[in-house]
């Protein structure tokens, strides 16, 4: 296949220089392949070859498959980064993905849970147990915070700082971060330290915040898990994933008369149009209570 020896390369320069996460490297890594073998079937025998006419045709093939368009999008931008860094290093010209359009994104707004449904969730999964302690730790830190469950699983013990009130968490790109805790998941995650993550490490030895029944270090999927267990305790017949905690924090914020410039810096946004979105959605919940309580609505 073409292109594996400054693929290799590439890797190595947002792996080490761009200090990228291992799962954005994959993504990367997988993108950039995938257009390789593209080629490949096209007879592109040299990365120089590339025209305008392949990056629309390889597009083209990506919406025969439906991909999502943010899918697309990804990898678009995976291919233009991959021949921006061709071009500055192996002066390969870069001009046929440079013209290329993002497909329009689909207007989706985030779901996230009303305040009683928040509230059902914890009355639902109070408890004693060792597991029950951790649970409530991690679902009033997800809520508390918005961190992402990426963010939460890279906690270690000496993150949080109980006398400011702070948890330090490293946020995409490896950006460092500094994020407030509120009293009650500040509670629940002193709760289980002292009376649960101990025993639970009975045989491991590590610093990470969260862990599993055996004690090792809790996983993302770990996390879905619980949350997805949470919910059937709570008997609420709704779906969950990680990211509705996020979306549910700042969603709660705006509806409460935080300031947007705020949130996005809670939530580690580096542009505030990735935290604009949670502007429709408290304008759609101001609709709704409006049209419930105005008599003449």
């Amino acid at each position: 296949m073409i292109g594996l020896i400054e693929l290799h390369s590439f890797i190595d320069y947002i792996q080490l220089e761009k200090n990228y996460s291992n799962l954005t490297v994959h993504e990367y890594d997988k993108d950039i392949e995938q257009f390789l073998l593209f080629l490949e079937r096209e007879g592109v025998s040299h990365l120089n070859e590339v025209e305008y006419v392949h990056a629309r045709l390889f597009v083209t093939t990506l919406y025969e498959k439906k991909l999502a368009r943010t899918s697309i999008s990804r990898k678009i931008s995976s291919v233009r980064s991959f021949y921006k860094f061709l071009h500055k290093e192996y002066n390969i010209r870069d001009e046929a993905f440079q013209s290329l359009y993002h497909p329009k994104k689909e207007e989706k707004l985030p779901h996230f849970f009303y305040e009683e449904e928040m509230e059902k969730l914890f009355e639902a999964n109070k408890g004693t147990d060792l597991l029950s302690l951790r649970n409530m730790a991690l679902l009033e830190l997800l809520y508390a915070t918005g961190i992402r469950v990426s963010e939460l699983i890279s906690i270690e013990m000496s993150h949080i700082d109980k006398s400011y009130g702070i948890v330090r968490v490293m946020g995409k790109g490896r950006k460092e971060r500094y994020v407030p805790v509120g009293d009650y998941a500040l509670l629940a995650v002193e709760e289980y330290v002292e009376k649960s993550r101990f025993k639970l490490m009975k045989y491991t030895s590590h610093s990470f915040l969260f862990v599993n029944s055996r004690g090792h270090h809790l996983t993302t999927s770990g996390v879905r898990h619980i949350l997805n267990e949470m919910i059937k305790k709570a008997s609420m017949h709704t779906t969950i994933y990680p990211h509705m905690l996020r979306h549910t924090f700042a969603t709660h914020l705006l509806n409460n008369g935080a300031d947007l410039r705020s949130v996005q810096e809670l939530l580690g946004h580096s542009h505030l149009t990735s935290t604009q979105i949670y502007t429709h959605v408290t304008k759609e919940h101001l609709r709704k209570t409006y049209m419930n309580a105005h008599p003449r609505a």
